[in-house]
C-alpha cells in the first residue's frame, strides 16, 4: 500500500515538474519574441517604415514622436523627432496581418539608417487577434498570390482583340471576398501598359431610349502584375473584391484599357457564372 502511495507521489511531483518547465519554455520563448526593436530617429529628417501589410494601430509612448501613414499607401509609416529633446521612449505598431513590432526609440542628430524594411522575418507570430467579421488583409493576399498559379477552370469567359486577350479563367469564393482569376495575353510585338483595369455592375442590354446605369466596384487587392504585358507573353492576376451578387438584367464587367492606345478589352460575368463560384477552404 505505501508503495503505492510513494508511486504516485513520485508521479504527481514529475508531472508538475514537467508542467512547470514546458510553462517555463513558453514564457522564455514569448519574450523572446517580443523584444524592441532598436529606432533612431531625429528632428530634421524623415524616418521610413515600411512593414509587409497595411498598418492597423499605432501607439506612442510620448507626444514627441511624430507619425504619420505615407500618402497615398497603408504600409509605409513615416516617423520624426518633435525636438531635439526627445527622451527614450516606445512606438507599437500593428499590422493588418496581426503581427505586432515594438521600438525602443532615440534622438540621435543624424540617425545612420533613414528606411527601415520591416519583413516578416521580424516578427512571425500574429499577435492581435481581429473580430471573426473583419477580413484579414494579410489572409487575402496571400490567398491571391496562391490563386495566380491555378489551372484554367472556365473557358467561356473570353475576349480576344488587336492579339490582346483577356479573359476569366477562375471564380473562387471564401470569407464573403470573390477571387477573379484573370488572363491577360499579348500576342503581339509591341508592349502593353495598362492603363486601368475597371470593374463594374451594369445593364447587360443598353436600350436606346435609357442611359445605360453603371455600379463601380472596387477590388480588396490585385495580386500580380496589372501594368504591362509584355510582347509575346501571357501572365494571370487574380482580383479580390468584396462578395455580391448581380440584380437582373444586369452583369459584371471587367474592362482593360490601355495607356496611350486603342486596344481596349471587356469581358462580362452573369448572374449564373458569378453563382458557382469554387469555395475554397
Amino acid at each position: 500500500m505505501k508503495k503505492n502511495c510513494v508511486r504516485m507521489i513520485m508521479c504527481a511531483i514529475m508531472l508538475f515538474t514537467m508542467a512547470s518547465a514546458k510553462a517555463q519554455n513558453l514564457v522564455t520563448e514569448l519574450k523572446a519574441k517580443v523584444i524592441p526593436m532598436s529606432l533612431e530617429i531625429t528632428d530634421r529628417k524623415t524616418t521610413n517604415l515600411i512593414f509587409p501589410y497595411g498598418i492597423k494601430s499605432v501607439d506612442r509612448g510620448s507626444k514627441e514622436i511624430l507619425v504619420q501613414k505615407a500618402k497615398g499607401v497603408e504600409n509605409i509609416l513615416q516617423v520624426k523627432a518633435g525636438s531635439d529633446t526627445l527622451k527614450e521612449t516606445n512606438l507599437t505598431v500593428v499590422c493588418a496581418d496581426g503581427t505586432l513590432y515594438s521600438f525602443i526609440v532615440r534622438f540621435r542628430d543624424n540617425p545612420s539608417l533613414l528606411n527601415l524594411s520591416l519583413g516578416k522575418v521580424v516578427a512571425q507570430t500574429p499577435w492581435a487577434l481581429f473580430s471573426a467579421n473583419e477580413n484579414n488583409d494579410a489572409k487575402i493576399y496571400d490567398l491571391a498570390a496562391q490563386l495566380t498559379a491555378k489551372k484554367q477552370r472556365i473557358k467561356n469567359i473570353k475576349n480576344n482583340q488587336d492579339q490582346i486577350t483577356l479573359g476569366c479563367y477562375g471564380i473562387y469564393v471564401r470569407d464573403d471576398v470573390f477571387y477573379f482569376q484573370l488572363f491577360l495575353g499579348n500576342n503581339s510585338n509591341i508592349n502593353y501598359t495598362i492603363d486601368q483595369l475597371r470593374f463594374s455592375i451594369r445593364d447587360q442590354k443598353k436600350s436606346k431610349r435609357t442611359a445605360s446605369q453603371e455600379i463601380p466596384v472596387e477590388p480588396l487587392h490585385i495580386s500580380g502584375n496589372a501594368t504591362m504585358i509584355n510582347a509575346t507573353s501571357d501572365q494571370a492576376i487574380v482580383v479580390a473584391i468584396p462578395k455580391f451578387t448581380i440584380p437582373d438584367k444586369k452583369v459584371f464587367v471587367v474592362q482593360l484599357m490601355e495607356k496611350d492606345g486603342g486596344r481596349n478589352l471587356s469581358i462580362r460575368v452573369t448572374n449564373k457564372q458569378l453563382i458557382y463560384a469554387v469555395k475554397l477552404n
